[in-house]
Order: structure tokens, then sequence, then C-alpha cells
């Protein structure tokens, strides 16, 4: 058996339980000759500041740069709102991204037919709804210089984010993009605000050209954010692949996920470049969800975007995409049989636990 060593994060509020249930599934993966995983197990976000004053240790952060892939769980909650900026829980999860070098994140908006119901939009419009929202992750608004709040004195203050992009961080995320509708429906749509800001213009001409030169055989669409925003909630299975920067594909991506019906459905992965030496990428996946501090310890925590990003972990890390399709149909097969944990019951009459819903999986995994 292949050996992969992962990183597993809890971190706060649902997060230790969504995990647990996670573990379950690698050993089982294990006792099925899958794979060996060696895991190792930190802390992140307002666990790591109360063990250690900071949201990720240094002796984590090794772990996760020495690791085949990290899984994280969720972060934050009102118990740290005071804590100062810089170790706020949500710093870990940047830092994360920072030194592993994450530069793309994925973000499917899958609508299963059991679910379709509870999307606030008509069963027509989202049952059978794949896209999949290509974010950049380490560029623009979120990270350009100067970024700061200056004192204009008479009251008066100037806050100044900065949105700035390079060609070769526009062409490597628009590479991702390409590449997967290849593997997908072949379609791209490029979203960006060229009409009002000089790095649409620029991030508009970059994916135009990488088109022409490497991926004429995909169709490329672009759209304005604001006119792709409003197509999502009017037709969106028009779409396949979604690229867009990092401002943007915060907005778009949760607004996709809401098309399915609820947040704490759907997995994620960020990614790294691949390494031309050893043919791996750094990543690390995460259910999109937060921390869900009102359930916390309750045992109502739905554990289905958690163990879908173990999915995505082994399509996109290790190669094993056959497993990951077993897990994503026998998740699909549990929502089918009606099982649903007390966030996401909906009409139903009876829930199941977060341990429960790991159980029924589990069962239908073999």
């Amino acid at each position: 058996m292949a050996t992969y060593k992962l990183l597993l994060l809890p971190g706060d509020g649902i997060g230790p339980e969504v995990m647990s249930e996670v573990e379950k599934v690698l050993a089982r993966l294990s006792a099925m000759g899958v794979a060996k995983f060696e895991i190792e197990r930190g802390l992140v976000g307002g666990s790591a500041y109360d063990a250690h004053g900071q949201s990720i240790s240094e002796s984590d952060m090794k772990l996760a740069l020495a690791a085949d892939a990290v899984l994280f769980g969720a972060v934050g909650g009102p118990k740290w709102d005071g804590v100062p900026y810089d170790v706020r829980p949500e710093a870990g999860l940047l830092r994360l991204r920072k030194d592993l070098q994450l530069f793309a994140n994925l973000r499917p908006a899958i609508c299963y037919p059991a679910l379709a119901e509870a999307s606030s939009l008509k069963r027509e419009i989202v049952e059978g709804l794949d896209i999949m929202i290509v974010r950049e992750l380490t560029g623009g608004v979120y990270f350009g210089e100067p970024k700061q709040i200056i004192d204009l004195g008479n009251g008066q203050k100037r806050g100044i984010d900065t949105q700035v992009y390079d060609t070769y961080e526009i062409e490597r995320i628009g590479r991702v993009a390409f590449e997967l509708a290849r593997k997908r429906r072949n379609k791209v749509t490029s979203s960006e605000k060229r009409n009002v800001m000089k790095s649409g213009v620029l991030w508009n001409e970059v994916i135009t050209a990488l088109h022409k030169r490497d991926y004429a055989d995909v169709e490329l669409e672009h759209q304005l954010a604001d006119s792709l925003a409003m197509q999502l909630v009017r037709w969106p299975k028009q779409f396949d692949v979604i690229v867009t920067d990092n401002l943007f594909g915060d907005m778009l991506s949760d607004i996709a996920a809401m098309l399915t019906g609820s947040l704490g459905m759907l997995p994620s992965a960020s990614l790294g470049e691949v390494d031309k030496v050893t043919d791996k990428r750094r990543a690390l996946y995460e259910p999109v969800h937060g921390s869900a501090p009102d359930i916390a310890g309750k045992g109502m925590a739905n554990p289905i975007a958690m163990i879908g990003s173990l999915a995505m972990c082994l399509r996109y890390s290790f190669g094993l995409g056959e497993t990951a399709d077993r897990i994503e149909t026998a998740i699909a097969d549990v929502l089918a049989a009606g099982l649903r944990t007390a966030d996401i019951k909906g009409d139903a009459k009876d829930v199941i636990s977060t341990a429960a819903m790991g159980d029924a999986i589990l069962a239908r995994l073999g």
C-alpha cells in the first residue's frame, strides 16, 4: 500500500466532531487496503490561541509543511472576539494558505437530488447542479499593499486596500481552471470587473491569451462578476468551471453554495503548485461551513462536508479517484435514504447524530 502523511487540524466549535468522522473513514480505508495513512494532529484557531497564544504554533506549521495534505475543520467563535487581530482564529488559516503557497481554491457547488427542496430556488433550477468555482487565493485585494488606515486629522480617517495581480498569478489559476474543465464539461467562465478595474482588464487579457495559446479546445466565456452573480441565481446550470479572483471568488462561491440548500454540505480544496521533481503539490482541504459554536458538542453537526473534503483530498492529492467516487456515492445514498442530521433536517421527522451520519456513510462505503 502507498503511505500518505496527513495533518489533521480540527480547530474550534464543531470542527473536532466532524473530524472524528473523517478519522473513522480513514481507518476503514486503511483496513480495506486502499492506502496507509500516517496521521499527525495539531491545533489551529481559537484552540491554538488558548494553548499557545497563537492561531497556529510554529511546531504545527512545520507539520503542515511536511504533510502530503492537511485536513482542516473550522475556526473561530464568540469566545475569541476580543483577541488581538494578528492572532485571531482566522489568522491561522490565512497563514496556512500563505506559507503552503496555496493559490488555487476549488469550491464545488453540487445539489444532491434528495436536498433540492432545501434550496431557496425552484427544484428545476438547482436539481443536478454541478459547478466548480476556482478562486485565486493568495493575491488580490486581500493581500495587496498598501493595506492600512490613515488618520487624516479633524476626525477623518482613510481605509486603503490594494487590488493587485501579476500576469503569472492569473495564468497559473487559469491553467487550473482549464485543466479541470477538460475533465468535466469542457467549459470555463472567467469573471472579473474589467469595466471599472484595471486588474480586471489584465485578468481578461491574460486568460484570453492563455486560452488561445494552450486551451483552444475548451469553451471560454467572460462575464462581469456582478452579472455572473445574477446569472447564478437565474440559471446556474449554464456554468461548469468558473475562474475568478480572490475577492469575487469569495462572494460568488458563497452564492453558489447556497444554491445547493446548505453551506454545511460542501467541501473545498486549496492547492499549491505541482513540484516538478516529486510531482506532488501541497494542499489543504476543509468544509465550507464555519465552526457553528451554537451547536458544538451536541452531536447535531452534519459531517458530510468534512467527509467530502477527504474525498477531494483522495482525488487531488493522492490520485485515488475511484475511492473518492465511492465516498461521494455513499454520501448521496445516505441522503437519498432520508437520513438527516439536525442542521439539515428540513421536513424530516427523524434526525440522527453526527456520529450516526458518519456510521451510515461508512456502512454504504463497504
